[in-house]
């Protein structure tokens, strides 16, 4: 039951993107930035908690997910440092998926040639 709810859950944030990319003018990126946003707002409201339980990765892997890990380490940050908190949880909870984005991103650089698009 959980891969259904996983399946389900992900492909419906696939779903409302690809919808979103189809009839609307928004560009990919400010898609992909207003997922961040509402991750990061879904997990403020303690609302984004229950579907990571229910749907497990479905819920985590999109970008949603992401944002809901800074909101959540923010949150963390911020009982155990008080103010600093604020400045130093989202990126010491997204350190490892921040790292591995920039590593894989400069291996993919260094078999990729750069062309400038007309």
């Amino acid at each position: 039951m959980e891969y259904l709810w996983a399946f389900l859950v992900g492909g419906a944030f696939c779903a409302v993107g690809q919808i979103l990319i189809d009839y609307t003018k928004l560009t990919p990126a400010r898609i992909l930035v207003s997922y961040v946003v509402a991750g990061v707002l879904l997990g403020g409201l303690n609302i984004y908690k229950p579907l990571i339980e229910k749907a497990g990765g479905g819920a985590t892997v999109p970008l949603t997910g992401f944002g809901y890990l800074l909101a959540d380490g923010v949150k963390s940050a911020v009982d155990e440092n008080g103010f600093l908190g604020i400045f130093t949880g989202g990126l010491t909870s997204a350190a490892a998926g921040i790292c591995a984005a920039i590593v894989f991103g400069f291996i993919a650089a260094l078999f990729s040639r750069s062309s400038q698009k007309m």
